[in-house]
């Protein structure tokens, strides 16, 4: 008896690893089809379209972002605008094409420390040393939700691609929370035995991944909380938020900061350096590609963002 259940677990186990194999490969061919000229398009309305990149060599813009310094920029769905947020307790949004300032996201009562955005490119989401995350709204400028509930600083951010409904954010009270946007409360708390600084959804929406200090990265499941994958790689050690490169939207470029101001722009098809970029006079913390393929954006720790084309 034994014996036959092992071996119909053994089959059931081959015809679901089939059902996978058959998803993933229609996905690559409705993916291939999709693709023009560089180009991914997506039928569904807000979704991102991903231009062919290029590798930048010169600084656009030079702007003073943030009093204090920045800690967090990244590019709205489909544009080249570029939202910022600093120690100065703000959030700004930046035209690439002409540096200026589009508008200032104000009511934050800490320091901004991640940032995210919806795919409707409607609600700007921010991590805050003051122990929540505001929510605005970009098109009145408005706080829509204050999300309280964490016990210290929020050091990162991220909301689902799929529904822009869910959002996650972990702090140092080791925690993450899973918080509905519509309604404006947390809908789920993770408690952590190691302390997390990153996080990511995935595609799909359903799992989430974060990075802790042990080294180890994690995979929940976003409906039970549940931990289903943890894992980490000999002598890897994730000790901060900081120091972030960035993959082109084509995934054929990787920029990544340097201490002495410099900007290291990798080929992932030669596996080395085609371009470095120098123009800041202070370590480079971050950097972020637009999903049309231009620019990218880089800020260092005096607070001064480039822009390169």
């Amino acid at each position: 008896m034994g014996k036959e259940l092992w071996e119909l677990m053994g089959e059931a186990n081959a015809f679901y690893q089939d059902i996978r194999d058959q998803l993933k490969a229609n996905g690559i061919a409705q993916l291939a089809r999709q693709q023009v000229d560089g180009v991914v398009r997506q039928s569904e309305e807000g979704a991102q379209s991903y231009g062919e990149s290029t590798v930048p060599t010169t600084c656009k813009h030079k702007i003073c972002a943030h009093e204090g310094g920045c800690a967090a920029i990244l590019f709205e769905y489909n544009s080249g605008n570029l939202i910022s947020g600093g120690h100065d307790r703000t959030v700004k949004m930046w035209d690439t094409d002409t540096g200026s300032l589009i508008c200032t996201l104000q009511g934050c009562v800490g320091s901004v420390l991640d940032l995210t955005i919806t795919q409707d490119n409607r609600y700007v989401i921010a991590a805050s040393s003051s122990n929540n995350l505001c929510v605005w709204d970009v098109n009145s400028g408005r706080i829509h939700h204050t999300l309280t509930g964490h016990l210290d600083k929020v050091c990162a951010v991220d909301v689902s691609k799929i529904s822009g409904r869910h959002v996650a954010s972990v702090a140092y009270d080791r925690t993450m929370k899973v918080w509905d946007l519509q309604k404006g409360y947390c809908i789920n708390t993770i408690i952590f035995h190691s302390n997390c600084n990153a996080l990511c959804f995935s595609t799909d929406g359903q799992t989430i991944c974060s990075g802790h200090v042990d080294g180890n990265l994690r995979l929940w499941d976003i409906q039970t909380g549940k931990l289903l994958i943890s894992g980490r790689a000999n002598g890897n050690r994730v000790a901060s938020n900081w120091s972030r490169c960035c993959i082109s939207a084509d995934d054929n470029y990787v920029a990544a900061g340097s201490v002495d101001g410099s900007v290291h722009i990798w080929s992932i098809l030669k596996a080395e350096i085609v371009s470095t970029l120098k123009e800041h006079t202070a370590p480079v913390v971050s950097c972020s590609w637009s999903g049309l393929g231009k620019p990218l954006a880089c800020f260092d720790k005096s607070g001064i963002v480039c822009t390169w084309t």
